[in-house]
């Protein structure tokens, strides 16, 4: 099976190693894996903050550099959501501005075949067991776009559960959010540092290592929280985690 990974514009700058750890476990399953060079932000950031039209370029750049792989594979559920969810409104809208139905025709063929990694691995791979090894003691947050926009629902506990060594702890208030919300952390600083807290207490609660997630900007946040109350836990991506083997263990 030939797939692109679209890797997003927070972990090509910031979290690269995502990006290698995706690869590294879609190999291991006997996954092609390409990686255009072409690609660039799917304008998730422009949409949400109201530029809507700006938005379209790049959402029809990334179907022109994505369109004929048979799968999309994002480490990224907010990314993930963008293209599968906003980008059909993106074109109904424009038709709606009466410009025609040109852009829904164009992003059309990427929506369905965009999958955030875990319901890659379960919905697509048919795997829970991916033959990770990870000896640490680790609690999940399901962050929001996962949670509420994607559905991811319980594939990503079904693969932390079947890794070898890996304890899970049940993390409280789970479905509650981390306070990033990306430029809603910049707009009300004040909720989203204190809802970054309460998401921290909660993981430390929980006597785990490490708290993992599905996607980087939460876990961004959520790190940064950590760092300024001097915890003991690390954030750390779930791709990293499944990509970690006896062989070739995570850091």
């Amino acid at each position: 099976m030939r797939v692109a990974l679209f890797l997003t514009c927070v972990n090509d700058t910031l979290y690269p190693d995502t990006g290698r750890a995706v690869v590294k476990l879609l190999t291991r399953l006997g996954v092609d894996v390409d990686f255009p060079m072409d690609q660039t932000c799917c304008g998730q950031a422009h949409y949400n903050t109201g530029y809507r039209h700006e938005a379209e370029p790049l959402a029809r750049h990334f179907s022109e550099v994505f369109r004929d792989y048979e799968a999309i594979v994002t480490p990224s559920g907010s990314c993930g959501a963008m293209v599968r969810e906003l980008y059909p409104r993106l074109g109904e809208r424009a038709r709606a501005e009466g410009r025609g139905d040109g852009l829904a025709r164009t992003l059309a063929p990427v929506v369905p075949k965009t999958y955030e990694l875990t319901e890659f691995l379960v919905d697509v791979l048919g795997v829970t067991d991916v033959g990770a090894y990870y000896p640490r003691k680790v609690t999940y947050h399901p962050t929001c776009h996962g949670l509420r926009g994607l559905g991811l629902g319980d594939r990503p506990r079904r693969l932390l559960k079947a890794v070898k060594g890996l304890e899970l702890a049940e993390l409280p208030g789970a479905a509650e959010c981390c306070g990033f919300g990306g430029t809603f952390a910049v707009k009300n600083a004040a909720v989203s540092a204190a809802m970054g807290v309460d998401k921290v207490r909660d993981a430390e609660s929980t006597g785990a290592e490490v708290l993992c997630a599905a996607d980087n900007s939460c876990l961004m946040h959520i790190g940064g929280t950590m760092s300024r109350l001097r915890s003991g836990m690390r954030p750390v991506h779930i791709a990293e985690i499944l990509a970690s083997t006896e062989e070739e263990p995570a850091v």
